[in-house]
């Protein structure tokens, strides 16, 4: 973003109540012009419920929300038309086909006839479609209808696209295709904000933000993230019962915080050389084969676990909010 020009997003204490449980609690973001801004958090973090009354459907408790320039409290209408909306679940009629829901979703922007003609063509074409127009869209595979899908999210050329989960479900060839239509999208200078519960799309977006229990606790790029949450050396143990070594691993000396890590463990230590050696140690007094032991950079998992262990811990009594 030049220096200078107002973010495209920008929100201040944004907070959602629903009787005395607070979803979303006091949220804080600027998301800049062109940008992929990704927004993690576990189930019940408050996500949903944050992209919801940023794309006007849900009124704030208080706080400001200003998304292309428009408060979403007091012109939600005028949000709308600026934005591009694909939830988590399928947003399409089943039963009607893809030509007829290219067309259904153009009159609810109020396309013209000659804009109509035009974007659903591009639309058929980006979903690669074409030849399969009067197909019924129920029976598309799950890749082509989460593309149709976004096809119609933007018929309209919006200058904000929010994505909330788009690749749930969706097989992995299919997510990398659709992850390829972001970055075209955000080439050509679409801001898009996107959720996902895939850590490894989340390494590319422009930056990120993490949101537990309905408040941010981190936001950076995800190298920021990577060399700012992690304090200490991260030590990957390949074992063969991951699951007992776990247990075992807490009780060695110089070990700060330990996780499962798919077949392997995470350790976290400020001193790995001497560490090293009491796991190596400790595995072996517990009959629990060792395959080898590695110092590696931090993934954004370890930073996910490590930022929500911090936030637990400052927090122990806290009540568990978001949604």
């Amino acid at each position: 973003m030049a220096e200078g020009s107002a973010p495209i997003i920008e929100t201040r204490d944004l907070t959602r109540k629903f009787g005395q449980f607070v979803a979303v609690d006091r949220v804080t973001l600027r998301v800049n012009r062109g940008e992929i801004f990704g927004f993690l958090g576990p189930n019940g973090a408050g996500k949903s419920t944050t992209i919801r009354m940023l794309c006007g459907i849900l009124a704030p408790t208080s706080g400001t929300a200003l998304v292309g320039g428009f408060d979403v409290a007091r012109e939600p209408d005028r949000v709308k038309e600026h934005i591009g909306y694909m939830s988590q679940r399928f947003s399409l009629y089943p039963d009607l086909t893809v030509a007829e829901n290219i067309r259904f979703y153009g009159g609810i922007y109020g396309l013209s006839a000659q804009q109509l003609r035009e974007r659903g063509a591009w639309a058929v074409e980006m979903a690669g479609l074409k030849g399969r127009e009067d197909h019924l869209t129920r029976e598309l595979a799950g890749g082509w209808k989460q593309r149709l899908a976004l096809g119609c999210a933007i018929l309209h050329e919006p200058p904000i696209l929010f994505l909330d989960e788009p690749t749930s479900g969706v097989d992995p060839i299919s997510r990398r295709r659709f992850w390829d239509l972001i970055y075209e999208l955000a080439g050509h200078g679409t801001t898009v904000f996107v959720t996902t519960h895939f850590l490894d799309e989340a390494e590319h977006c422009d930056r990120l933000v993490l949101i537990y229990r309905g408040r941010v606790i981190a936001l950076g790029t995800p190298e920021e993230l990577k060399h700012t949450a992690i304090r200490g050396t991260i030590l990957s143990v390949r074992c063969r019962e991951a699951n007992n070594a776990v247990e075992l691993l807490r009780e060695v000396d110089g070990v700060r915080r330990v996780a499962l890590f798919g077949a392997s463990v995470h350790v976290i230590t400020d001193t790995p050389k001497e560490t090293s050696a009491a796991i190596i140690a400790r595995l072996g007094e517990a009959g629990t084969g060792i395959d080898g032991i590695a110092e590696v950079p931090p993934s954004l998992e370890d930073v996910f676990i490590a930022l929500i262990e911090q936030a637990d811990a400052e927090a122990p009594t806290a009540e568990v909010r978001g949604r």
